[in-house]
C-alpha cells in the first residue's frame, strides 16, 4: 500500500520503521520543523525526519500544515492512505479526505479513554492496570474517530512514562502494520467510540510534577513514575528543589500523628517519608545543583534527619 506518513518523535519513528520493514511504499513523510536545542541553539531534526532521510524518503516540514501551499504540496504525493502518529499539528477535514482510503491515527491508549495529548502519563497517574494502542479512522475531532483495531498491554507496577512510552512505541509499530494488512484484505470493520466511556488526557506541564505529601503514598508513587523523565516529580528540602526519581509506596510504616512529608527514617538504601496515607521509600533523588544519585550516595553527603519535613 502507498502510504504518506505524518509524525515527529521516537514514538512515530517506531511506526514508520515498522511500515517500511513490512514492505509498504512510503511516498513522503510530513514532520515538524527542526528545532534549536542546547546552548548553541543548533537546529536538530526530529527522529522521523532522520529515519525518512536514511531511507531516501521525501520529507515535508511545514510550519502550518493547513495552509493552501502545504495542502497543495501534499496532493503532489500519491498515497492510498495517510498514517498519523504524534505529528503535533491538527489536520483539517480537507487533508483527511485527500487519500482514497482516508487517514488513520496510531493513538497510545485504548480509546475512547485518554483522548488527547498525554495518554501515557495520565494512564500511570490514574493507576490503570492496562493500556494499549488504538488504530483509529481520523475525523475532525480530537481522537473521536471510529476504532479500526486495538492491541492491549499491561501497565507494570514499576512502569515510568519513559518505559511505558518505549513499550508502546514497539506495540504501535506492530498494531499499525497488522491493521494495514487487514485493511487491505477488507477485514476491518469500523466501530463507533462509546462516548460514555471517554476521558481526556490534557498536556503535561512542569507544575504537575509537584508532590503533595498529603496524598496517599500510592498516588505519590504514580506521580513520580508518570513524570519520569519529564518534567520530573519534585518537592523541596531546606529551601532547594528536590527531584525524586525512584520510590515505592509502603503501608508497613506507621504515620499516625506524623506530618505529611516528614522524614521517618533513613537507612543504607532509602529515605522513608510520611504521606497522607502510608509512607514512601525514596531510592533515587536529586537536590538542586547536584547530580541524580541513589539514596545511599545522597546520604553520604547530606545528612537528612528524622523529623525534618520535605516540601516546606
Amino acid at each position: 500500500m502507498k502510504v504518506l506518513f505524518m509524525g515527529t518523535p521516537d514514538y512515530a519513528k517506531g511506526a514508520l520503521e515498522a511500515l517500511i520493514q513490512a514492505g509498504h511504499e512510503i511516498t513522503a513523510v510530513v514532520t515538524q520543523p527542526d528545532k534549536p536545542k542546547g546552548r548553541g541553539r543548533e537546529l536538530v531534526p526530529p527522529p522521523v525526519k532522520v529515519c525518512a532521510q536514511s531511507h531516501g524518503i521525501p520529507v515535508m516540514q511545514p510550519k502550518r500544515i493547513k495552509t493552501p501551499e502545504a495542502v497543495s504540496q501534499l496532493r503532489q504525493y500519491e498515497a492510498d492512505i495517510y498514517i498519523v502518529a504524534a505529528f503535533g499539528q491538527i489536520l483539517s477535514q480537507e487533508i483527511l479526505d485527500i487519500p482514497p482510503r482516508g487517514s488513520i491515527n496510531i493513538h497510545a491508549s485504548l480509546l475512547p479513554a485518554y483522548r488527547g495529548a498525554a495518554p501515557i502519563q495520565h494512564v500511570i497517574l490514574a493507576g490503570e492496570e492496562k493500556t494499549g494502542i488504538t488504530i483509529m479512522q481520523m475525523d475532525a475531532g480530537i481522537d473521536t474517530g471510529d476504532i479500526l483495531y486495538q492491541k492491549e498491554m499491561a501497565v507494570l507496577p514499576e512502569d515510568t512514562y519513559e518505559t511505558l512510552y518505549e513499550r508502546l512505541t514497539i506495540l504501535g509499530g506492530e498494531a499499525v502494520t497488522e491493521a494495514v494488512s487487514l485493511l487491505e484484505e477488507g477485514k476491518l470493520t469500523p466501530r463507533k467510540q462509546q462516548e460514555e466511556f471517554s476521558s481526556y488526557a490534557s498536556m503535561i506541564d512542569k507544575s504537575m510534577g509537584k508532590i503533595d505529601f498529603g496524598e496517599e503514598a500510592q498516588a505519590i508513587d504514580r506521580r513520580i513514575r508518570a513524570m519520569t523523565p519529564w518534567p520530573s516529580a519534585f518537592t523541596s528540602y531546606q529551601g532547594k528543589q528536590l527531584k525524586i526519581w525512584r520510590a515505592a509506596p509502603t503501608i508497613a510504616e506507621s504515620v499516625y500523628g506524623r506530618t505529611p512529608g516528614e522524614i521517618l527514617k533513613t537507612d543504607k538504601n532509602s529515605i522513608t517519608v510520611a504521606a497522607g496515607k502510608g509512607a514512601l521509600h525514596i531510592y533515587e533523588l536529586q537536590l538542586e545543583g547536584k547530580k541524580r544519585m541513589s539514596a545511599h550516595d545522597f546520604l553520604l553527603g547530606i545528612k537528612m534527619k528524622p523529623g525534618e519535613i520535605l516540601g516546606r
